[in-house]
């Protein structure tokens, strides 16, 4: 079992591993040709206007890696019986999928626009939220419309009734966002993502759930592949388009376990990512003073002097700590 298991892992991860890597290696020339370079705000650290010009939208990279390598070797597995429940592996790919087009759509109006606002922020979180509402009554759907969620560490599971939607909706648009706010400097969000996908990749081997599996796998491959070229100084970025994706691949990994808030744990610096954004908005409008020198909170530490490098690897590190805890919340 754990030997087809290491089959399923290896294939995946290298074959999108490869599409990754050469994809984005031919999009860099592509994207700079038709001046698809990333805009860079005035309000931000004033050394990122260096980074005016990058090449953006890699995540197109990620979209491609995904289509292949995760469609062929869930269909496989499909075909041997291995998949749990081939409707929610399913509902997973078309989730992210949507998530994707909506961080293209938002990449090519900031292309448009030749500025870096894309979609409003109204029409960009409603078109989350009817995704995000959608999967929810579709995994609902698929478990027969059982309302209960799993608490983690606690090790029982609560019926929330009609508040389930509600709770899953709110929990979906908010670590699909966190991701987004993590993206904020070189390999950041995709080094963070590899280390939460490989925590998932050992929940699902234990659980012998080979759609999460073939999920993580195809994850961690796409996130190296894409390190090739994103680590400092980047080469590209993934825009919109991939950090709303990996986003959607975290949240899809969490409900294929059927533990949704494991993701909280796991993805602990999305969290403190999107807090840090919002104590920072209240704080100001209480008080008229910045709790944070910027945020995301990983703009404080740049204002704080550290090097993108260092932010990447202590934000890591802390990734890998909560990734130890959360799994002995699984």
């Amino acid at each position: 079992m754990y030997k087809e298991i290491m089959g399923y892992f290896c294939i995946a991860a290298v074959s999108s591993f490869l599409i990754t890597k050469y994809m984005t290696a031919w999009l860099i020339p592509k994207l700079k040709s038709i001046k698809m370079g990333q805009k860079i705000l005035d309000i931000g650290p004033r050394w990122h206007k260096n980074k005016e010009g990058t090449p953006t939208m890699g995540g197109l990279a990620f979209l491609l890696a995904f289509a292949i390598s995760f469609t062929a070797l869930a269909v496989f597995a499909a075909t041997r019986n291995q998949l749990t429940s081939i409707p929610k592996v399913l509902f997973c790919a078309v989730f992210m999928l949507l998530n994707g087009a909506i961080g293209f759509l938002d990449d090519y109006t900031k292309f448009f626009k030749k500025q870096n606002q894309g979609l409003s922020a109204g029409t960009k979180f409603l078109l989350q939220f009817v995704v995000a509402a959608a999967f929810s009554v579709a995994i609902a759907w698929v478990n027969r419309f059982a309302t209960v969620i799993y608490i983690p560490f606690w090790g029982r599971e609560i019926d929330l009734g009609w508040g389930w939607y509600v709770l899953s909706t709110l929990l979906i648009t908010g670590v699909v966002n966190s991701v987004n706010l993590t993206d904020g400097i070189d390999g950041l969000a995709s080094t963070v993502t590899f280390f939460v996908s490989c925590f998932f990749l050992l929940a699902g081997a234990i659980a012998l759930d080979y759609g999460t599996v073939v999920l993580a796998s195809v994850i961690i491959g796409i996130t190296l592949g894409f390190l090739v070229y994103n680590l400092y100084p980047a080469r590209i970025f993934m825009g919109d388009t991939g950090s709303l994706f990996l986003g959607s691949a975290v949240v899809a990994m969490a409900y294929l376990l059927d533990n949704p808030l494991i993701v909280l744990v796991a993805g602990i610096i999305y969290v403190v990512e999107a807090a840090s954004d919002i104590l920072q908005v209240l704080v100001y409008k209480l008080t008229k003073k910045r709790l944070f020198k910027m945020a995301p909170i990983h703009h404080h530490f740049e204002k704080c002097g550290w090097s993108e490098m260092k932010i990447v690897g202590v934000f890591s590190l802390v990734t890998v700590i909560f990734c130890v805890a959360a799994y002995f919340g699984l």
